[in-house]
């Protein structure tokens, strides 16, 4: 038969527990009296006290006294942490629902300061030695002034601009070849024959290539990036809906077909050799690309040193094969094909540096790929410092821009709110109540992070910023009558410098994607060879840019700047005259300038001497050029020409 348990009132257990805290020895607790079971008495005395019947019943079972959180002040609080040698006064509720209840029948030695086990239950001075507010700072407003930063003094290794001189004329092809360089083309040109000759049978032998064949081949294939057609050998067909004359002026279909086939960047020992390593660490994964890799890395960083704002992203090349280093993004708008990091001026969008990904880190810093990734492509040997980088969340943490601010590299970019270091206190964040246009921040020694109400949350990370300036920005709000109307909302200068600055490489891919010269090839080299072909021409369009606006004239756009490059490739592979070069006129006509279309507007074509739109041409030379006061292209045209 259980044994029947005993309930005492409150008077009586606070008598018991009284005589049994004088006694000093251990023989006056009876056997009986740890049977004993505070029951409904004690649960009700704390449920009226403000506390949790269960769970504070519970937790007096281990060695902390207990104490209704409600009632704490701070000093109570502050209380709390007393050594486990210095016990309360006995006759206080605290010490009554705090003393612990025996768990087994006979005797049992006191101790304090310890729990039995594993130590359960403990919701007393544990808490109130660690508050809330001590485990971090909250978030700032904007009442709350904020320090400005020191600022980077830029210091450049080289001046920034291109490395050439800027004074002197270039023609479009020796700014060409400043990136694709007769060195480089030999060593193509070398390879291509050599896997030319040996892939061909004797009945149809293989012709080596010379550089003027691969300045038609460049050629043909930089117009195939302007002219858009289903098929290669439409470019050469006859009928009245393909016929177009500038390819069969170039080279003939079956001989651009035989270079495509043939075409190959590294030498057939080198390949050989690689393959031997296969499945060791040496092996070398790019080895099918690495000397026209290797060589265009160079010559970006040669001919052109960027501003100060820079920025750092990832760049997509489309394509299906089946190789190893392919990778996948989904929040791309190419979301299968390679991998590359690159380095751009935010300013013009110049590819200064890139790599590509071979699907394993670049460095042992164990840091990450995104860490490892920028301090491959930042070279303050090369660049200098002073500069201010630009990246977005997967590259943005607090341990990057450290390290970058230890280079003398400033650095801002978004954040992730997951990433170690972003402070994880909610005190005074935003919440959704919180108007457009808010902003909270936290400095930590040389971090700043901001947050930012948008049509979303923005968060972010600088080192080169103050937290707010008063600025703002307009943006398309309804009013209470449901118009739309332009609002000004405070921006942190963070946002306002990273908007202005983090496009860089995304202004050199939308420059590379007008007139890509990518098509489909079912070998992943030949894919970097176009890619690479892509590069160089945007680069010379930018010198171009450059030169040409330091001399206070107008550039070219890049289509007319393509159109003329196809033009001098062609040049100077023998195929056609140089463009400069007028035609002939019957009977030495007079030259006099008239309407393209016997009109004054319609039918106007790109100035032959300055790229701008005219409706006017030489009637004996049939080129379109200016005729206005302000820029007569007609007569410096004539004059340059002598005639």
């Amino acid at each position: 038969m259980a044994k029947r348990k005993t309930y005492f009132s409150l008077e009586e257990v606070l008598e018991q527990c009284t005589r049994r805290d004088s006694d000093q020895s251990e023989e006056d607790i009876s056997e009986e009296d740890s049977d004993v079971s505070f029951g409904d008495s004690v649960a009700e005395d704390i449920f009226l006290d403000g506390g949790d019947a269960t769970l504070d019943i519970q937790s007096s079972e281990s060695d902390e006294l207990w104490e209704p959180a409600s009632k704490k002040t701070s000093t109570e609080e502050h209380d709390d942490s007393i050594s486990s040698e210095e016990e309360p006064h006995p006759s206080t509720f605290q010490r009554v629902s705090g003393s612990r209840r025996p768990r087994g029948r006979g005797r049992r030695p006191r101790g304090r300061g310890r729990g039995r086990g594993r130590g359960r239950g403990r919701t007393g001075s544990s808490q109130a030695e660690m508050p809330a507010s001590t485990s971090e700072e909250g978030w700032n407003d904007t009442d709350v002034p904020d320090i400005i930063p020191p600022q980077p003094t830029f210091r450049p290794i080289k001046s920034p601009g291109p490395q050439i001189i800027t004074t002197a004329s270039y023609t479009l092809l020796q700014l060409f070849q400043l990136y694709f360089t007769n060195s480089m083309l030999l060593t193509i040109i070398k390879n291509t024959n050599d896997f030319g000759s040996t892939c061909h049978k004797p009945s149809n032998p293989w012709i080596d290539l010379t550089l003027q064949d691969m300045y038609a081949f460049m050629a043909m294939v930089i117009y195939m990036g302007l002219v858009k057609l289903p098929a290669i050998t439409d470019y050469w067909r006859g009928s009245k809906l393909y016929s177009l004359p500038f390819p069969k002026k170039i080279m003939s279909c079956k001989k651009f077909q035989r270079i495509c086939r043939s075409l190959h960047l590294s030498s057939l020992e080198d390949n050989a050799a690689n393959e031997q390593r296969r499945g060791t660490a040496d092996f070398d994964r790019l080895c099918k690309i690495k000397p026209l890799y290797t060589e265009m890395r160079e010559v970006c960083k040669k001919n052109y040193n960027p501003g100060q704002e820079i920025s750092i992203d990832e760049r997509m090349v489309a394509s299906k094969a089946r190789i190893g280093i392919k990778q996948y993004m989904k929040n791309k708008p190419v979301r299968w094909g390679y991998k590359l990091f690159v380095l751009a001026d935010s300013s013009n969008g110049y590819t200064w540096d890139f790599f590509v990904y071979e699907g394993k880190l670049q460095g042992n810093s164990g840091k990450g790929l995104s860490y490892e990734s920028v301090m491959e492509l930042i070279d303050t040997r090369l660049l200098g410092t002073g500069y201010k980088l630009f990246v977005d969340n997967f590259y943005t943490s607090p341990s990057l821009f450290r390290d970058l601010l230890q280079k003398r590299i400033w650095a801002c970019g978004t954040i992730r709110t997951n990433r170690i270091g972003f402070p994880k206190t909610k005190e005074n964040c935003l919440d959704s109540k919180s108007p457009r246009g808010s902003i909270r921040w936290i400095r930590k020694d040389s971090l700043l992070f901001v947050q930012w109400r948008d049509t979303r949350d923005v968060f972010l990370c600088s080192t080169l910023h103050t937290a707010h300036a008063g600025d703002t920005v307009q943006r398309r709000v309804r009013d209470a009558d449901g118009h739309w109307v332009l609002k000004d909302i405070s921006v942190p200068p963070a946002v306002k410098e990273y908007n202005r600055c983090m496009g860089g490489v995304d202004h050199s891919d939308a420059l590379i994607n007008y007139y890509k010269v990518i098509h489909k090839t079912q070998r992943w080299y030949k894919t970097f060879f176009y890619h690479f072909l892509d590069i160089a021409v945007v680069n010379a369009f930018l010198l171009h840019k450059s030169i040409t606006k330091g001399k206070g004239e107008v550039p070219m756009h890049q289509k007319a700047f393509r159109e003329t490059l196809i033009e001098e490739l062609a040049a100077a592979a023998g195929s056609l005259a140089p463009s400069h070069a007028p035609s002939p006129s019957p009977n030495r006509a007079h030259h006099k300038p008239v309407h393209i279309s016997g009109h004054s507007t319609t039918g106007r074509l790109r100035c032959r001497h300055c790229q701008a739109k005219t409706p006017v041409k030489c009637s004996s030379c049939d080129v379109p050029l200016c005729f206005l006061p302000s820029r007569d292209c007609y007569k410096d045209w004539h004059d340059a020409n002598d005639l």
